[in-house]
């Protein structure tokens, strides 16, 4: 692989940088520097799913590319521990190693609780690094850990030594001249480096749209100090566990005002609990009372200090306004401070939130005319003197969504980097960069994982369009009994369960007993084999799928609607007597295209694992819902719709008159076709 060092242009050795993550959107933070045979890491972060994947808990790159290249890999760079540059870790460390990973101790000491839970603390080394310092990693590279600030403590900013030159990779920054610990951005270094001379800089863009400088950090200290010593009752504060300077400020107010704290959410007791053991925080331990206690301290006295600021359904504020909290209930007294602002995405969640506490009758403060939150990415201005600092050849912004880094690529060029000498880049772009030169090389693969709630398994995008499904137009389930002779011997029958149609019960069952006399008519000698036996072989499976692809095509033409379709054959004997059905009486004036296929047809709804023999439970009639309805009287039992799907890709069919399939989006809301030719 050590060709790979050379450009896709011709045999020019150069540098590429591979972000995977972090581009054209905001988190899952993760890039890749590769020359010769060495590959680096520079962080791996997460982002939080969107509207429409249903049961996703996070969100991480595809990393294919690295999984292919493990034995390339050298080690990571670790600028900081927010999530997004550190929360993919421990999931990748499952699937390839990583022999050492350098990072400041507050981060290493956070990933090495997230390893630990994991069962992945033996897949690589931690080595922890401080301002200054300078690591080797492979035969190319050699990193310089530049102190920096950010809302974050222990954050670094890196100048990567390699062959070609040298690359600043800012990471999340901001120039803060007065930082709640005291660690001041290294910018000296940044400047030595300008005066030797930067081939390239990669910046942080998150803040490029907003004018000025990014106002300081103890900012908010006197805004905080003004609403905590006004409550009446108990202050409630929300904000990141990970902005470690906030949280401090928000202890030493809860001090200064004589109020105990309680502290609710994991992440927030374990940042806390790991901050103060490092020395990152100060507070004494009389301070804090168990959260099953803090209601026998008075409320003038009391501060809650708990995760929520995103509107997480599971968070302990979200889970308070929903009056679903075991110790903690809004009461009217209370005054709540929202100390952050919602990430891109999160902005509904955080309104609902704030609609349901304002509701329960408490004050809730919020937004940014109070002064209560400032950003820990840099404005216009900071992102202007990283450029006059760093006086960069060639530049990449990155971090951040498209508008962020068009915006922040016109910062660079008032700056007076050329036009020809700026790249805008997306996730699996290649940078190439020579000692004279940047371009774009071969893309390599750059997608999204998917992890549910045990962040162990992976949401695949078949998996995440059957939720959309369900979640949009439901899920209908058919229980058929057909002999082995290839007939039908008992009415089909048909249960929705959140199918909003204008189909009654009569026209729903005509429909199924329509799909599966088609099936047995055209497709069943495809579908079976004689096997020298009493009775032949018939592919089970193959004949659901076909009957699921004929009923989804009727209803989105007649219906508009999509719903999730589950066929459940119950074989029976041969020689059993004949269903004699309403399709025979009543035929079908509209008949549904159907292409022609052989053994193993496929179905846009997936497929089910196993063999033909088995025997499904039937499917329970489902009586007095308004919205979905059964097509036939007789009550069965239900059958759980997890009991029946298995995960095994589907095989399409050929489909004459079919539209043209979707692509399987890995997020968002599936687009739903509405035209009557569909």
């Amino acid at each position: 692989m050590a060709n790979n060092a050379r450009s896709s242009k011709g045999q020019e050795p150069c540098l590429r940088v591979i972000p995977l993550g972090g581009l054209h959107e905001i988190g899952k933070n993760t890039c890749v520097f590769e020359y010769g045979d060495d590959l680096m890491l520079v962080d791996a972060g997460l982002a939080f799913p969107s509207d429409g994947m249903h049961g996703v808990n996070v969100v991480l790159p595809d990393t294919s590319f690295l999984r292919e290249n493990q034995k390339r890999i050298r080690g990571m760079i670790v600028t900081h521990g927010h999530e997004d540059h550190i929360g993919g870790i421990a999931h990748h460390l499952k699937h390839f190693n990583i022999p050492v990973i350098y990072g400041p101790r507050l981060a290493l000491s956070m990933l090495t609780g997230k390893m630990d839970e994991a069962g992945v603390r033996d897949r690589t080394t931690l080595q922890t690094v401080g301002p200054r310092d300078v690591v080797k990693v492979g035969q190319h590279f050699s990193v310089e850990f530049i102190r920096n600030t950010h809302s974050m403590a222990d954050s670094f900013s890196l100048a990567i030594s390699t062959p070609v030159g040298t690359v600043i990779f800012t990471g999340d920054f901001k120039f803060d001249h007065t930082p709640v610990d005291g660690e001041n951005f290294d910018m000296a270094r940044l400047a030595h480096h300008g005066d030797k001379g930067v081939l390239c800089l990669f910046s942080d863009s998150t803040n490029s749209e907003v004018p000025g400088f990014c106002p300081p950090e103890r900012s908010v200290f006197p805004n905080l100090d003004r609403h905590i010593a006004n409550a009446e009752g108990r202050v409630i504060v929300t904000t990141f566990a990970s902005s470690i300077h906030r949280v401090s400020m928000i202890l030493e107010l809860a001090l200064k005002n004589g109020r105990k704290v309680g502290l609710l959410g994991r992440s927030m007791l374990n940042v806390i609990a790991k901050a103060r053991e490092l020395g990152y925080m100060r507070a004494p331990d009389e301070l804090f009372v168990p959260i099953k206690q803090i209601n026998d301290v008075p409320d003038r006295e009391t501060l809650l200090l708990m995760t929520g600021s995103q509107g997480e359904p599971l968070a302990a504020l979200s889970r308070i306004s929903r009056g679903e909290h075991p110790q903690v209930k809004v009461k009217t007294t209370d005054t709540i401070i929202f100390s952050a602002s919602p990430i891109p995405g999160n902005t509904i969640s955080v309104v609902n939130t704030i609609d349901k506490l304002m509701m329960l009758g408490a004050k809730v403060v919020y937004g940014k005319g109070e002064g209560i939150h400032v950003s820990g990415h840099g404005f216009q201005e900071d992102q202007k003197l990283m450029l006059a600092l760093t006086r960069p050849k060639f530049f990449v912004p990155v971090h951040g969504e498209h508008r962020m880094l068009v915006q922040h690529s016109r910062t660079g060029h008032s700056m007076g980097v050329p036009v020809d000498n700026t790249l805008i880049i997306d996730n699996g772009d290649v940078v190439e960069l020579t000692p004279d030169s940047i371009r774009k090389g071969d893309a390599v693969k750059a997608g999204i994982e998917l992890l549910d709630q045990s962040r162990n398994g992976i949401v695949d995008a078949r998996v995440l369009k059957e939720r959309q499904q369900l979640a949009e137009d439901g899920v209908v389930t058919i229980l058929a009994a057909i002999s082995t002779d290839g007939a039908m011997v008992a009415p089909p029958r048909v249960n929705l369960r959140g199918v909003v149609t204008t189909a009654d019960a009569r026209k729903m069952s005509l429909w199924v007993e329509r799909e599966i006399k088609w099936v047995l008519e055209n497709r069943w000698k495809q579908l079976c084999r004689n096997t020298g036996g009493k009775a032949p072989e018939v592919d089970w499976m193959g004949v659901q799928r076909e009957v699921e692809v004929g009923l989804g095509r009727r209803m989105r033409r007649e219906l508009q609607v999509e719903p999730l379709i589950l066929c459940l054959v119950q074989p029976a004997p041969g020689g059993t007597p004949v269903y004699k059905g309403r399709a025979d009486a009543e035929p079908d004036d509209r008949p549904a295209p159907r292409g022609r296929g052989g053994r193993g047809g496929g179905s846009p709804y997936g497929r089910r694992n196993g063999g033909g023999g088995g025997t499904p439970a039937p499917v329970r009639n489902n009586q007095g819902n308004g919205r979905s309805g059964s097509a036939t009287p007789a009550p069965v039992r239900a059958v759980a719709a997890t009991a029946v799907v298995e995960k095994v890709a589907p095989q399409p069919v050929a489909e004459k008159a079919a539209p043209a399939p979707e692509p399987e989006m890995p997020a968002g809301r599936t687009r739903r076709r509405r035209s009557a030719a569909s």
